[in-house]
C-alpha cells in the first residue's frame, strides 16, 4: 500500500474512533531531541481526502500563504520561506528543502495531523516533522513566544524551526566527517539526533531506519536544488 492511501486509511480510522466516542474535534494541543514549525485553517470535509483540490478560490492567511496551502502540498511552494530561514540560520537551502521533501511522506492536513495526535500522542508536527522537545529548544531566544502546537497551521514557522535546528546540529557537528558529507551527516542528525550523528561522523554505520533517510536525501536533491532556484 502507497503511503499516501495508508494515510487515508489512518484518516478514515481517525473518523471512525470519533464516531464511536461521539466527539469528532480534533485537539488543540498536543524534536525528541533527535527527529528526525495565521489563523487556524477550516477543516476539510470528513469524506474528502486531504489532497483533494479545493472548489473555491484559496484566500491568504496574514502571511500571504493560502489557508488551504495543505491540499495538494509540494514543499517547493515555500521555496521562498526556505531561502529566507536557511539565510536568517546560515544553512544550506537545498539541503533544508530536501529535507522537507523527506518529510513529506504523510498529507500535511493540520486537522489530520492533531487527529494522528490523539492515537499517536508525542508524534511530530508540521510539515518538517518536528517533536515538541525539538522545538522547544530550537526556539529559546529566536522566537521564544511562539509554541509546538502551532506547527500544523504556520507552515513558515516549521520552516524557520527546521532552519535553526539545522543551525544548532551544525555546532554540534564538530570537525569530523567520517565517510559523509556535511549536509548528509546533518541530514542524519536531523532524523536520528545529533548524537547519533556525532556518532556517524565517527564512523558508526547508520540502521536502516537512517540509511532509509540517506537513501531519500539523495533521491531528492536535485529537485530540492531546482526549486530554492525558482
Amino acid at each position: 500500500m502507497s503511503k499516501g492511501w495508508w494515510w487515508l486509511a489512518v484518516g478514515a480510522v481517525v473518523v471512525a474512533a470519533w464516531a464511536a466516542r461521539g466527539d469528532d474535534s480534533p485537539a488543540d494541543t498536543a524534536a525528541p531531541a533527535q527527529p528526525t514549525a495565521t489563523p487556524s485553517t477550516p477543516k476539510p470535509s470528513e469524506s474528502e481526502p486531504s489532497e483533494s483540490k479545493p472548489s473555491g478560490p484559496s484566500k491568504a492567511t496574514p502571511t500571504g500563504i493560502p489557508s488551504d496551502w495543505y491540499r495538494n502540498y509540494d514543499p517547493a511552494q515555500f521555496a521562498v520561506q526556505v531561502r529566507k530561514s536557511a539565510g536568517r540560520a546560515d544553512v544550506s537551502a537545498q539541503l533544508l528543502m530536501a529535507i522537507l521533501y523527506n518529510e513529506d511522506y504523510k498529507p500535511h492536513d493540520p486537522s489530520l495531523e492533531r487527529s494522528w495526535q490523539r492515537i499517536k500522542e508525542g508524534a511530530a508536527f508540521g510539515i518538517a516533522n518536528m517533536h515538541r522537545a525539538a522545538f522547544d529548544e530550537t526556539k529559546r531566544g529566536r522566537f521564544a513566544g511562539r509554541q509546538w502546537e502551532e506547527l500544523p497551521d504556520h507552515p513558515e514557522l516549521a520552516i524557520e524551526a527546521a532552519a535553526w535546528h539545522l543551525h544548532d546540529l551544525t555546532a554540534r557537528l564538530g570537525s569530523r566527517r567520517g565517510k559523509f558529507s556535511k549536509d548528509e551527516l546533518l541530514a542524519l542528525g536531523y532524523n536520528a539526533g545529533g548524537g547519533n550523528m556525532r556518532s556517524f561522523a565517527a564512523g558508526a554505520k547508520p540502521g536502516a531506519q537512517a540509511q532509509s533517510y540517506l537513501d531519500n536525501l539523495h533521491e531528492n536533491w536535485d529537485k530540492a536544488a531546482k526549486a530554492v532556484r525558482n
